[in-house]
């Protein structure tokens, strides 16, 4: 079934059109929904290397707390079972298990990391649980040929990887690049995108790369040799604490690059902030979100509604930190599924509406910026613009572009 959503101001106000088909019977349940609730599972890391990302199941559980007191989905509850994995791959295959098969939830919601989704792949698919708009941009979420269960929902990190390397061909044609990442698929997409968007020029102009461990203390010691390899551009692929790390020891050295920040690390309060605001004065970084420090957005109704959410939903959430922002807009895409499959609440159904998403407008996306999957096609979000950090916020810049042209 064909749906088209809108949502402008609020997702208490979702309008949805179908486009072909007649409703569906009511009452048709899978696992974890009935007439009264919908469970939802999801791991985050409340805990370990990766904590700052806690955040956004905490927003997440607001946004449905917000929704619950509304009245819920067509008057079910939605039961949020958010279990911490600690970034661990390990201990995100033992939630799961107990997430799926104890706690019975109709699909998994934004489970967050690379490797740690990676460890539940081929469970949920070969039990055909919904893997549903994964918290990661790999690329291997967009695979509904060999993963037909698993959903991802940000842009793809190779495709902002191609979209600094384009900028830097365009403004820096004799750069020399060093490169530090996350020693995994996380980290080794953005060194994959980078060469893609270089092309012939890559193995000129990448003069040195080092790569990090989750489990190491600091990356100080690979910032420095970086600096030792000669790079004038540094691109920073790394969770929210090593991106902090990496800041603090490039403006600590006396180290001038051009610095590139990977997206799912540049929150203003996450990261920017325990970093020092005068530290990352200058770097570059792509977004999607209306980041909440930017003033542009402070006088718009849906930026006004977010804050109204905040206060009285997440009211102990920094609302500097991006990531609320996030989880609230990954919330409202879960709602309007869910919203869209009726009474057919099966995990068939959840997935064939997930496919099924055209020109969904988020209120907190960048304007221009839209939410499309279909059968053939699980990347939602394809679109990004670049911005620049100026000791208080990160000031957009160019126009928006789109993985296809990046």
């Amino acid at each position: 079934m064909r749906v088209k959503r809108i949502i402008a101001m609020s997702l208490s106000a979702v309008s949805f059109v179908f486009v072909s088909g007649a409703a569906w019977t009511a009452g048709q349940y899978g696992p974890g929904a009935g007439d009264t609730e919908i469970k939802i599972g999801n791991t985050m890391p409340y805990s370990g290397p990766a904590s700052s990302y806690g955040v956004i199941g905490k927003s997440e559980a607001a946004y449905f707390a917000m929704i619950n007191e509304q009245g819920g989905i067509k008057s079910r509850k939605i039961n949020f079972i958010s279990r911490d994995d600690g970034y661990s791959p390990p201990k995100t295959v033992e939630q799961v298990r107990k997430i799926v098969e104890e706690d019975g939830v109709l699909l998994l919601f934004q489970t967050l990391g690379t490797p740690s989704n990676t460890a539940i792949q081929g469970y949920l698919n070969d039990n055909k649980v919904p893997q549903l708009f994964v918290a990661s941009g790999a690329d291997k979420w967009n695979d509904p040929k060999n993963h037909p269960w698993t959903m991802g929902w940000q842009p793809s990190y190779r495709v902002e990887a191609r979209i600094y390397a384009r900028y830097i061909l365009k403004t820096q044609p004799d750069a020399k690049i060093g490169v530090l990442y996350q020693n995994d698929d996380f980290g080794k997409d953005y060194l994959i995108g980078l060469r893609e968007g270089l092309g012939d020029k890559a193995n000129q102009l990448i003069v040195a790369s080092q790569s990090y461990e989750t489990t190491d203390p600091t990356v100080d010691q690979q910032v420095v040799s970086l600096q030792g390899g000669g790079a004038n551009v540094l691109l920073t692929a790394a969770i929210p604490k090593f991106a902090a790390q990496a800041i603090r020891k490039v403006y600590d050295i006396g180290w001038k690059p051009t610095h590139f920040l990977t997206y799912v690390s540049n929150s203003v309060g996450a990261v920017m902030q325990p970093a020092g605001l005068e530290k990352g004065v200058g770097i570059v970084s792509a977004g999607y979100f209306k980041d909440p420090t930017d003033p542009q957005w402070q006088d718009t109704p849906e930026y006004k509604e977010w804050l109204a959410w905040m206060k009285k939903y997440n009211s102990s959430a920094d609302v500097r930190d991006v990531f609320t922002v996030y989880g609230y807009s990954e919330a409202q895409t879960l709602v309007a599924v869910l919203r869209a499959c009726g009474d057919n609440l099966t995990r068939e159904n959840v997935m064939q509406q997930a496919a099924s998403i055209h020109d969904l407008t988020l209120p907190m996306l960048l304007p221009g910026i839209t939410v499309n999957t279909s059968a053939d096609d699980f990347a939602p979000i394809k679109q990004m613009q670049l911005e620049k950090f100026n000791g208080t916020t990160w000031k957009l810049f160019g126009e928006v572009i789109s993985g296809s042209g990046s």
